[in-house]
């Protein structure tokens, strides 16, 4: 089976290879064609594109210490897995200012110990739910609207979700339809896409960032931007899932949901660029309160999982994220976020983090004359808050982990990958995790992982 899902993958990349150089060389000329347009004022509108990724990415663990495990915890006796994806995205520019995008996804494979273990968790393409048999789905369908303002123009290369063209410096851009909330918000130029860059949930993603979304990843909502040259404001409207961890969707619009409101800021640090992010969301959602259940538990004996389900209703959570990436050259850069979220009620989406800080630094290969080569290094310490941690030492399972009981420490991981091409437009990355306390809890563990990840767009 694993033979023939590699070359399955061997023969979609034999074929990106031979369609890609013909595609980046008609895209490079579109690219310098426009970029001499927009100098005189004469770009033309590009009417539409298409792009496709394909990732995989297998991934193992050696035995690790355990004295005990629970349903959610990591495997300890060492295991492998992997996981596949294909992504085909289309673009349609209706006129200089509307636009639709549809991006129609594949998703086979499994994250280790069915995505289980680690807060933090160390494969970024892996789905709550894993499915042998490849499933296909819609993970993106909206329609985006740009109010052009002024203040001079760019110029917008083809890529995913972006057909090329021009837009005004000074703009209000409206999107509306299915996507994910963090292809809006918390973005980070070294630290923000699984298949390029770090695979660490808590690394390329604001671990305290409790971002609605399905079992996928994806939910449908709004978003309105405000962009000017040296800053941008944005705000948006999501569904949340009808329960933690749920994959469909809660319609009972603005009763429920997610409101998210990002501030950020550009800037020159010794003449290099940098960015600040400052973020702040709230959720109503059906949630349930971990002291209450640990209190009826204790009361009745219950199990906490079930005491939980009981406790659930319109529940308010609310948390923060800074997120600022630096330049230090042309080759260096450094990034950092820092999140924490209340913690007094259930995780809706993303993982079991209530706080998060992470950070790090990448490096361009032409520092040591491979120009195509890129170095990642980064870390990440998590915390739950006091109620959570004393729901999972009483047995209670998070979305990623539950060992049965907990001698409570943070979780502490660091990543280290390496980036380089094979052959165009083929990227292989090697990639090693640590994780000093997997799931907060210091009687298992450390824990170490290897992994490969190949992946090709055009």
């Amino acid at each position: 089976m694993r033979f023939g899902r590699l070359c399955a993958l061997g023969s979609i990349a034999a074929i990106i290879g031979v369609i890609a150089p013909q595609q980046a060389a008609r895209a490079q000329d579109a690219d310098q064609t426009q970029d001499d347009a927009a100098a005189n004022g004469t770009a033309t509108l590009k009417r539409y594109n298409l792009h496709g990724q394909t990732t995989f990415i297998g991934q193992g663990t050696p035995p690790f210490p355990s004295p005990y495990e629970g349903e959610n915890s990591l495997y300890p006796n060492g295991e492998t897995r992997e996981t596949w994806t294909a992504t085909l995205a289309a673009g349609l520019r209706i006129d200089r200012s509307n636009e639709l995008y549809f991006n129609p996804e594949m998703f086979q494979g499994f994250g280790l110990s069915q995505t289980h273990g680690v807060a933090g968790f160390l494969n970024g393409e892996a789905q709550k739910g894993g499915t042998v048999v490849p499933e296909i789905y819609v993970a993106r369908v909206f329609y985006r609207y740009t109010l052009n303002l002024g203040g001079g123009q760019e110029t917008l290369k083809d890529a995913f979700n972006q057909v090329a063209g021009t837009r005004d410096i000074d703009r209000v851009t409206f999107a509306l339809g299915k996507m994910s909330v963090v292809d809006v918000f918390d973005d980070n130029s070294y630290a923000h896409d699984p298949r390029t860059t770090f695979f660490n949930w808590s690394i390329w993603e604001a671990g305290g960032f409790d971002y609605a979304a399905d079992q996928k990843g994806y939910t449908y909502g709004m978003a309105l931007e405000l962009n000017r040259r040296d800053w941008a404001a944005r705000a948006g409207y999501y569904l949340e899932p009808i329960h933690s961890n749920a994959q469909q969707l809660d319609w009972q619009l603005f009763q429920r949901g997610q409101y998210v409101a990002e501030l950020e800021q550009r800037y020159k640090f010794v003449s290099q660029p940098g960015t600040l992010r400052w973020l702040a969301w709230t959720s109503l959602a059906n949630a349930g309160s971990y002291a209450q259940s640990l209190a009826i538990s204790q009361d009745t004996g219950g199990d906490p999982n079930d005491t939980i389900l009981t406790t659930r209703e319109t529940r308010v959570k609310y948390g923060f994220a800074a997120n600022v990436e630096q330049a230090l050259s042309d080759d260096v850069g450094v990034f950092a976020r820092l999140s924490w979220s209340d913690g007094q009620s259930e995780v809706m989406s993303f993982t079991d983090i209530d706080s998060s800080l992470s950070g790090g630094i990448v490096l361009n290969g032409a520092l040591w004359g491979r120009q195509e080569h890129r170095l990642g290094i980064g870390g990440a310490i998590n915390a739950i808050s006091e109620p959570h941690r004393q729901w999972i030492g009483a047995g209670g399972l998070g979305l990623l982990i539950g060992d049965g009981k907990l001698d409570y420490a943070h979780e502490r991981i660091l990543e280290a990958y390496y980036l380089l091409p094979v052959c165009d437009p083929l990227l292989l990355t090697l990639d090693y995790q640590f994780v000093d306390n997997p799931g907060y809890n210091r009687d298992r563990g450390p824990v170490s992982a290897f992994a490969a990840r190949l992946h090709a767009d055009y």
